[in-house]
């Protein structure tokens, strides 16, 4: 009983996937909803300012947890209801906590089978979980700023090597938080430009947000080279 007990987290996890993809609602984490729904969301927000922000935050961390694709419109959608800085933060925070989620499914259900394999296996995972083992809050950081580890690999991975959770969370947060605040500013726009123009063309409009973009690209090959110069410099520290 207490085997079957493991796989809970598991069946549950994977039964909120089937019920997202069977009723058909991943459909709505597109442009599209913003420019039909964009009106009534901002006046539910505005009345509703706290609940819609948690509301948000819970649905943000159970498609993270979940693997739905199109999480990154949602992400646009706290930017379009929150602005850049509130929905940067408040999206950066669950989606941590969809992280955990996967990170205590590894653990619990997955964690003694796969952590044998991983222990056997040469390839990526393998290198993943080592590097992940040996310095958790460095490599966590940089992969999460950088994109270069899919970002479940390194949930998945942490549970396997059952890391600490405080280094993990604090590096998890700061890493997704800056491209969180650039995706949240580019929703924020959005409100000002639907709204001057309910159809827009989506290539010109993601066109004027060559800025913001080149943001990302910054995190993603900038910083963490950023970072490794500065931990070579930090005594005892071991490199990503």
């Amino acid at each position: 009983m207490k085997r079957l007990s493991r796989f809970l987290p598991l069946l549950a996890l994977a039964a909120v996937i089937v019920l997202i993809f069977s009723m058909g609602w991943h459909r709505y984490l597109s442009l599209e909803t913003l420019k039909v729904h964009g009106t009534a969301l901002r006046a539910f927000t505005a009345d509703n300012y706290i609940l819609a922000l948690l509301a948000l935050m819970a649905l943000f961390a159970v498609l993270t947890a979940s693997v739905v694709p199109g999480v990154f419109f949602l992400t646009i959608t706290a930017g379009y209801l929150f602005g850049p800085w509130v929905g940067g933060v408040s999206t950066a925070i669950a989606a941590t906590l969809g992280a955990l989620i996967v990170y205590g499914v590894a653990r619990t259900a997955l964690g003694e089978d796969l952590r044998r394999r991983a222990e056997g296996d040469k390839g990526m995972f393998a290198k993943v979980c080592a590097t992940i083992d040996k310095d958790t809050f460095w490599y966590v950081l940089a992969s999460r700023l950088a994109v270069v580890v899919p970002f479940h690999m390194i949930n998945v991975a942490a549970g396997l090597m059952t890391v600490r959770l405080a280094p993990y969370i604090i590096a998890t947060v700061i890493g997704l938080l800056p491209a969180h605040i650039i995706y949240c500013w580019i929703g924020a726009r959005l409100n000002t430009l639907l709204a001057s123009d309910p159809n827009p063309d989506i290539q010109a409009l993601f066109g004027q947000f060559w800025a913001p973009m080149l943001g990302v690209f910054v995190l993603a090959v900038v910083l963490p080279l950023a970072l490794k110069a500065v931990q070579r410099r930090l005594p005892g520290a071991a490199a990503p």
